[in-house]
């Protein structure tokens, strides 16, 4: 099996535990943009509340509650044969209290694309997403939406993209992975320590 079919399914498995109620559609205006604060430096993501209007709001519903504070990056899924690609995974910790799903907003209707920089949702069953979220350290298009092939097609809900700190996304993909895996998928790619979310705020 080759390591997208291995990551694509990897991360359908993060965030089987996961649980927030259905949002409305966010206002037109400046796109949102939200600073990571982790041990490991910063990153600012600037957020499609137009075209991802659901999952945007889910995402700043969780930064405005502060229930990533305390939380963490814990995964670290490279790609093969493309050095520095990948992914960085994250959420808030095991103790913060997760909002009810959200609908699954598709690549295919919003048009956004898992591209060097996209931060998306991580989910079990299309509908399941809550709080953990991805950030890609390059393009990885196979977590795009692909109408017609096999099985769970409907890919990952691209929010967003990294505007400055993608070398951090880079530098915590290169940490050591040897931590315990949560599923056999994950051999090899929990972080060992995980990196810590020391805060997440609005700029504007």
């Amino acid at each position: 099996m080759n390591s997208a079919k291995i990551g694509r399914r990897s991360l359908l498995g993060a965030a089987g535990l996961l649980m927030a109620r259905p949002l409305h559609a966010w206002a037109a205006g400046a796109k949102p943009r939200v600073t990571i604060q982790t041990d490991h430096g910063a990153i600012v993501v600037e957020l499609e509340a137009e075209k991802a209007p659901i999952t945007a709001a889910n995402f700043l519903r969780y930064v405005d509650a502060r229930k990533y504070d305390g939380g963490a990056i814990y995964r670290a899924s490279r790609a093969r044969g493309t050095p520095g690609g990948g992914s960085i995974q994250g959420g808030p910790s095991v103790r913060a209290r997760r909002f009810a799903p959200i609908a699954h907003e598709s690549t295919r209707t919003t048009g956004l694309r898992h591209k060097a920089g996209t931060i998306s949702m991580a989910r079990n069953a299309p509908g399941s997403a809550t709080a953990d979220f991805f950030i890609c350290a390059s393009p990885m298009a196979y977590l795009d939406a692909h109408p017609g092939a096999p099985g769970d097609n409907q890919g990952f809900a691209a929010f967003g993209a990294v505007i400055k700190g993608l070398d951090v996304v880079r530098k915590i993909l290169a940490l050591p992975t040897d931590g315990t895996p949560l599923t056999p998928g994950m051999k090899g790619q929990m972080l060992n320590p995980p990196v810590a979310i020391l805060g997440m705020t609005r700029v504007r």
